[in-house]
């Protein structure tokens, strides 16, 4: 019988006030997803905000065997987003599941 494996996938929601132009979500969205990928080894994407040029919701995803792990790791990567995006944040939310 094989080991537990967990995956993390953390969804975060950024409003973009006053962007009015897919250049500049754009570059929001890449620059954040390249700061997660780069600091945490971590699958980052857009997720159900394509078409709307006000609203950015990012969902990011790991694997681990250990689910304190993966909690540590989302939690640090959720405090980074919101530290380094100057964009307001209106949601953010973790889901953890067991695959064996």
């Amino acid at each position: 019988m094989g080991a537990t494996l967990f995956v993390a996938v953390l969804t975060v929601e950024f409003s973009l006030d006053g962007n009015d132009n897919l250049k500049g979500k754009r570059r929001v969205a890449n620059s954040l997803k390249q700061k997660v990928r780069n600091t945490f080894n971590v699958a980052v994407a857009e997720a159900g905000t394509e078409d709307s040029l006000t609203r950015l919701r990012l969902a990011v995803a790991s694997l681990s065997n250990s689910e304190a792990h993966l909690r540590s790791r989302m939690d640090k990567c959720l405090l980074m987003m919101e530290e380094v995006c100057p964009e307001r944040m209106t949601d953010s939310q973790v889901e953890i599941y067991a695959a064996e």
